[in-house]
Formats: C-alpha cells, structure tokens, sequence
C-alpha cells in the first residue's frame, strides 16, 4: 500500500511568512477593492468621507456604460496588436536574428531592444510623443505637417508598446530557441525540407511552452503598464485610446467616482487573473 501523504507541519510553517505577506500586501486590498467598486464613494464631497454599500448600483451603471463597453473593446485592441502581433512577432525576429546573424548585429539588436525596454515608461512615452507628433521625425516623413499621434493614436500607441516591450520577449523566446536540439533541425534539413518549412513545422510546433509563456506575460505586463499610454495621449483624441485602465483612472480621479472608478478596475483584476490563469496552466501542461 502507498502511504497517505498528511499534511507537511514544517512545510506550512515555511510558507507561513509569505502567505502572511501574501494576505497582507494583495489578497486583503483587493477585497477591500471590490467592496469599493460597490460603495458610492467620491474623491470629493460629502462621500468622500462617508460612503455606503449601494449593492449592485454600480454593476447596473457599468452593464449600461457605453463608455465602458468601447474601452472595453479598445483595450481588446490594444492587447490583441500589441501582445499577441506585434511584441511575440517583433521578439521572435529578434530572437531568431540573434540566434544566426553576425556577432555585431546580434550584440547591438539585444542591447538596443534590452534598452528600449528597460527605460522607465515615462522616458519611452515622452521618446515616442517627441517622435510622432507634429515636427517630429515621423511627421517630418510626411512633409512636416501631419500629426500622426493625433491621425492614428491607437497604432502609434500600440507601436510604443511593442518598442518597449520586445527585449523582454526576445530573451523569453531566445531561450526557447537554444533549447531545440541541433540534431533535430539538421533531421529536418537532411529531410530536405525548406528553411520556411523547418520554422513552421519544426521550430514553432517545439517552441509551443515558450511562445505561450511568453504571450501570457507580456499581455500581463502590457494591461498593467498604463503609462506609457496616459502619457502619450491620456485616452484621447476623443476617447481614441481610452482604455480600461485610463477610464478607470479617468472616472475616479478625474470625476471623482472612486466607487465607480474601483469597479472598472475589478474587472481589470479578473481580466488579469483570467490571463494568470492560462499561464499557469499553459506551464504545467508543458
């Protein structure tokens, strides 16, 4: 017979701190977050200070929202261009030209793409306002006058973000790239098959957990990182790049409905657990 496994005593009592910091520092404030989101509480006036439990009054407003259900498609957008098109195909280039180009383009690629993504994103978002307003060099592109920032905000914020965000692709899939064997490409090249045939039968079929992986962070990493965006556009021209962290900023802070403003920003916390979710099960079942 297998003996049953109880209950580790020291183990629990190791894991006591974090789960205590756990509890402390995200579990307790994110409750207390979605107790907010249903509150009528104000940045200013008589509920700042004294607020209730107004039950599912702001559910009803949100489920009515226009506004809310456009960032919500808005930010559908931003992740599907930035995460899933452009940072995971920008870093597999990336990763792929360090792999087989000459020792000087591989060091200067991963230098450029490390450094574009370790600048803070005030820095980045005020490199690429500078860039692609008007007198800018994209701007000076097409005769000076154009605005690109304001003409087409969503795919100049989308390209930021794939700017400041692919280094940390590349080296996410560039370690997927030197964990294919040797023997197995060379397999495929005695098999006489294409370079185009051995990246899209061989390559990508084994870098399946990398290429996961990597899309689940950085989708992650790009729903959590606002900045970039507020900065450059804050939500505009006309609500062009409103997504759902700048609305939610907007309505709390802006309008002074912190209730309200609280419960679009849990909705961004499940949008964000149902991603950790796939993540997590996406390395396991690798």
């Amino acid at each position: 017979m297998v003996p049953r496994k109880g209950v580790d005593g020291v183990g629990l009592l190791l894991l006591a701190p974090a789960g205590l910091l756990l509890l402390l520092l995200f579990l307790a404030p994110v409750a207390f977050a979605f107790y907010l989101g249903l509150t009528n509480i104000s940045l200013a006036g008589i509920h700042a200070q004294h607020y209730w439990f107004t039950g599912a009054a702001n559910l009803r407003r949100l489920s009515q929202d226009n506004s809310f259900w456009h960032s919500l498609w808005l930010t559908a957008v931003f992740l599907f261009g930035s995460a899933v098109v452009g940072v995971t195909v920008v870093g597999l280039a990336l990763a792929m030209l360090m792999q087989h180009a000459h020792v000087f383009w591989q060091r200067l690629a991963g230098a450029l793409a490390i450094l574009a993504w370790m600048l803070p994103p005030v820095t980045a978002a005020l490199i690429w306002y500078a860039f692609s307003t008007t007198g800018g060099t994209l701007s000076l592109l097409f005769g000076g006058q154009a605005d690109p920032l304001d003409d087409h905000p969503m795919l100049i914020v989308i390209l930021a973000n794939i700017w400041a965000t692919a280094g940390f692709s590349m080296m996410v899939l560039g370690g997927g790239l030197r964990g294919i064997s040797r023997e197995v490409l060379e397999a495929a090249r005695m098999e006489n098959a294409s370079r185009i045939q051995t990246f899209l039968f061989v390559t990508l079929p084994l870098m399946r957990r990398s290429l996961v992986t990597n899309l689940l962070l950085v989708t992650l990493i790009i729903l959590a990182n606002y900045a970039l965006t507020y900065i450059m556009t804050a939500g505009g021209p006309n609500d062009a790049t409103a997504i759902l962290p700048i609305y939610a900023y907007q309505q709390g802070f802006t309008f002074s409905n912190l209730g309200y403003g609280a419960l679009i920003g849990d909705v961004l916390v499940l949008i964000a657990t149902g991603f950790a979710y796939l993540y997590v099960r996406a390395v396991r079942q690798g």
